[in-house]
């Protein structure tokens, strides 16, 4: 039932960058580095890949600015893209928003809490099956198995959990966010700054001599070079964990219904929460060079660079630290996910693209039905368990949508030169004709290097296109009941 016409515009400046921030942070920074050290094999290019990830996270945020103090309405980059294109890209973004981008992060995060909490409750971890299926046999007549664990499970309870509370309204899903992202924030200042006092010489100089010489490192701390091209294609790859990381800073322009000042906040917001975070990664990477020799960051148990660093700095106690640390990352993370989400689905509802009952607000001003559709989709992805799977289908997916946003502004910019423009692109053509490029080269060599998960997620887009003309189909015409003679 539709008990509210309209979202509460109660988001100051203050939530709104706490969104970006706290949307941005959730496990990869603990995770991510060490396949990117497999990839580029030193300290230099480790850092180089943060810093171009930020450089290109910054500039797109920059850039939005001006789409979203033009439209500043739910839905965020679903709007602009319709108004930019055609309802048909709108509605691909909202598709691939739905059934990949955001669902399938959701879950990604939700897997990561729950490993992450196997620390302190060993009976959560995904080595602990609850089920298993057996699935037929593979081409070599190997058994496949479904399996559920532990950690899947608490994975799903959080999703759940969070989805309800944002039920409950705006509010208690901003003091969720705020509270969790400042508590974060601080948390890895903390490491940061304890990271560099215990700084160790003799890692930092072993880390940092020829820190610029490209290639992979292999289990037996052997190295194996690169062509040109396949440096390149290793670049791009290693990227794909920096960008899932840096990615979702978007997520405060769906909310822009709900914001007091719109048309000066979400711009702002977007520049501070990406600066700030890109300003803690890069040097939460410089202390992981400072305490851990390169073996140790490129293959730390299950990946957990964090809890390595964690374990060098503080001891013993370290792992305890740094397991809260991503739970508390990982359930802010996961909140402003499920907060934002729901708005895009929202005004897809409301132009008849996405379920009809997705397009009311329940009596607490918030969009419930789209928080329920969306929880139900994410659950289903957290079943696969698979943190790595999920970061290469989204990544590729994700930058395709932002080089066509981008290149939106200068669609809008000849389409209507004057509409009013409170804010305008940072570095316009300059900065988003960079991005473009950069982005394009990252997809390209994504698509060559790491086909596997690239094209599940493209498919999965383009699969939008069918349905997109079904829906259109069975739509029903809207009636003319004026009579002809009063016309």
């Amino acid at each position: 039932m539709d008990h509210n016409s309209s979202f509460k515009p109660s988001l100051r400046l203050i939530d709104a960058t706490m969104l970006v921030a706290g949307s941005m942070i959730g496990s990869g920074i603990f995770i991510v580095s060490a396949d990117i050290t497999r990839n580029v094999g030193n300290a230099g290019w480790l850092i180089a890949v943060w810093l171009i990830t930020g450089f290109m996270t910054l500039t797109a945020a920059l850039s939005y600015g001006e789409l979203s103090a033009m439209y500043p309405k739910a839905g965020g980059q679903y709007v602009y893209l319709k108004e930019a294109y055609n309802p048909l890209v709108g509605f691909l973004y909202g598709w691939s928003f739905f059934t990949v981008i955001q669902t399938a992060t959701i879950a990604a995060v939700g897997v990561a809490f729950s490993k992450f909490m196997a620390y302190l409750v060993p009976a959560v971890s995904e080595d602990n099956i609850l089920l298993k299926i057996q699935m037929g046999a593979d081409s070599a007549g190997q058994a496949r198995f479904f399996t559920f664990s532990a950690a899947q499970l608490v994975s799903i309870i959080l999703i759940f959990l969070l989805t309800f509370i944002n039920t409950r309204g705006i509010k208690s899903g901003k003091l969720i966010q705020t509270t969790f992202t400042l508590t974060k924030l601080l948390s890895l200042f903390g490491l940061i700054v304890f990271g560099f006092i215990a700084l160790k010489g003799d890692v930092w100089h072993a880390n940092w001599t020829n820190a610029w010489s490209l290639h992979s490192l292999n289990k037996d701390s052997s190295f194996s070079t690169y062509t040109t091209v396949a440096a390149l294609g290793a670049i791009a790859s290693s990227m794909v964990g920096s960008i899932f990381s840096s990615d979702s800073w978007n997520n405060v322009t769906f909310i822009a219904g709900e914001m007091r000042n719109p048309k000066r906040d979400i711009a702002l917001s977007l520049f501070f929460g990406t600066l700030i975070v890109t300003i803690i990664y890069v040097a939460a990477n410089i202390v992981y060079t400072a305490v851990l020799p390169l073996h140790d960051i490129a293959y730390a148990a299950k990946d957990r660079v964090g809890v390595a660093a964690s374990q060098s700095i503080f001891g013993n106690i370290g792992t305890v630290i740094i397991a809260i640390m991503i739970m508390v990352s990982t359930f802010g993370c996961n909140n402003g996910l499920i907060m934002a989400g729901a708005r895009v689905y929202y005004s897809m509802a409301k132009d008849k693209l996405f379920f009809n009952k997705a397009a009311t607000l329940n009596k607490n001003s918030v969009p419930g039905y789209g928080l329920w559709i969306q929880c139900i989709f994410a659950c289903l992805w957290s079943l696969s368990g698979k943190y790595g799977d999920l970061l290469d289908m989204i990544s590729f997916v994700v930058v395709v949508f932002y080089m066509l946003t981008i290149i939106g502004i200068f669609i809008l910019r000849k389409k209507h030169p004057n509409a009013e423009r409170p804010y305008k692109a940072f570095g316009y053509p300059v900065l988003p004709i960079l991005y473009i490029i950069m982005g394009l080269a990252f997809c390209i060599l994504l698509i060559k290097f790491k086909p596997n998960y690239t094209w599940p997620g493209l498919i999965i887009t383009l699969a939008g296109i069918p349905a997109y003309y079904l829906i259109m189909r069975n739509q029903k015409p809207e009636v003319d009941i004026v009579p002809s003679e009063i016309k």
